[in-house]
C-alpha cells in the first residue's frame, strides 16, 4: 500500500479541490471555513481557474497554484494553501484581493456591480501573533466595532499548527477538514472522519486515486522539491548575504551592511531567474535599488 500523499502540496490541494469533479468537495470545504449552512450555505459554485498545471508551473519555486471560484450568489473565493513561510502574507493576500475585487467589474459598470471577494489562505505555518487558528478581517470602524462599511472584502487566515496544538472537535466540519488535510492523521483517525462526514469520505477516495497515478506522484514529487528548493536558496542566500553584510559592516556601519546584505541576496535571486517585484518583496529593497542591480554591467 503506498504512503498517503500530504493533501497540504499546494499541486494535489489543486488537483483535490479545484477541478471542475471535485466541486461538492470545494463546497464543503468553504461551507466549513466561512461557517455557512442551512439556507446561508453555499449550494453551487464555478471554479474558474482553468488552467493547465505543466511540470514546468509545477517546478516553478514562486509559483502560486491557488483556486478561484464564483459561487451562484456571485460571491469570488480565492484559496490558497501555503507551504512555505512568507513574511509579508497579509501584504501578498491584500494584492490578489484588490485585483480580484477590480477585475470584477467590466469597464462602463457601475461600482454596484463588486463582487464580493473572500480570500482564504490555509497556511502550514503560524503567522500572526495571536492564540486561535483561524481568524477572519473585515471593514470595521475603528471607535464603534460593531459597525461594518462593507460586506464586500473578507480575509481568511487559517493556520494548521496552531490547529494541532489545539483542542480537537469531531462535531466541527472545519476540525473535521483540517485534520483530513493533516498528513499527520493516523488510519484510525481517518476511518473516524469518513464515518461522519460522507464528503470528506469522497475526498479520501479521491486523494487514494490520485495517489495512483503515475504522473499525478511525479508532478507532487516536483512540486514538493521545488518547495525544498525554494526553503534551501533562500536560506542559503540569506546567510551568504548576512555574512557579506557583517564584514562589510564592521568597515561601514551596521547599517550599510545591512543593505549590503540585502544587495548580495537579491543578487543571488537575479542569477536564480526571479522576477524583480518577487526580489524586492522578499528582501525589503526598493524596486528601482532591484531594477539597477538587474542592469548589465
Amino acid at each position: 500500500m503506498k504512503k498517503r500523499l500530504n493533501p497540504k502540496n499546494d499541486y494535489l490541494f489543486k488537483r483535490l479541490f479545484g477541478e471542475a469533479d471535485s466541486k461538492p468537495l470545494l463546497i464543503g470545504l468553504l461551507n466549513a471555513i466561512l461557517r455557512r449552512s442551512d439556507r446561508a450555505a453555499i449550494a453551487d459554485l464555478a471554479i474558474l481557474d482553468g488552467k493547465l498545471l505543466t511540470k514546468r508551473l509545477v517546478e516553478d519555486k514562486e509559483g502560486v497554484l491557488d483556486i478561484r471560484c464564483e459561487t451562484a450568489d456571485r460571491e469570488q473565493i480565492n484559496v490558497e494553501m501555503q507551504v512555505g513561510r512568507y513574511r509579508h502574507m497579509e501584504k501578498r493576500s491584500l494584492f490578489y484581493m484588490g485585483r480580484l475585487l477590480a477585475d470584477s467589474i467590466r469597464e462602463g459598470e457601475d461600482y454596484s456591480q463588486l463582487k464580493k471577494t473572500i480570500c482564504i489562505n490555509i497556511l502550514d505555518f503560524a503567522f500572526l501573533p495571536l492564540t486561535h487558528f483561524h481568524h477572519s478581517f473585515q471593514l470595521y470602524e475603528d471607535m464603534e466595532r460593531q459597525y461594518r462599511l462593507t460586506d464586500l472584502i473578507e480575509l481568511h487566515f487559517i493556520e494548521c499548527p496552531k490547529f494541532r496544538a489545539g483542542p480537537y472537535r469531531l462535531e466541527d466540519p472545519l476540525h473535521r477538514w483540517l485534520r483530513f488535510l493533516d498528513e499527520w492523521t493516523t488510519p484510525e483517525q481517518l476511518e473516524e472522519l469518513i464515518e461522519m462526514d460522507p464528503t470528506i469520505r469522497h475526498a479520501e477516495e479521491r486523494l487514494a486515486h490520485l495517489s495512483e497515478d503515475d504522473m499525478t506522484r511525479m508532478l507532487y514529487e516536483a512540486r514538493e522539491k521545488a518547495q525544498r528548493d525554494r526553503i534551501s536558496f533562500l536560506k542559503d542566500a540569506w546567510e551568504e548575504g548576512r555574512e557579506t553584510g557583517w564584514e562589510s559592516g564592521k568597515k561601514e556601519g551596521r547599517e550599510e551592511g545591512q543593505e549590503s546584505a540585502k544587495a548580495e541576496i537579491a543578487l543571488h535571486m537575479l542569477r536564480e531567474g526571479m522576477d524583480l517585484d518577487t526580489i524586492a518583496r522578499l528582501t525589503g529593497l526598493p524596486p528601482q535599488h532591484v531594477r539597477q542591480l538587474a542592469e548589465p554591467k
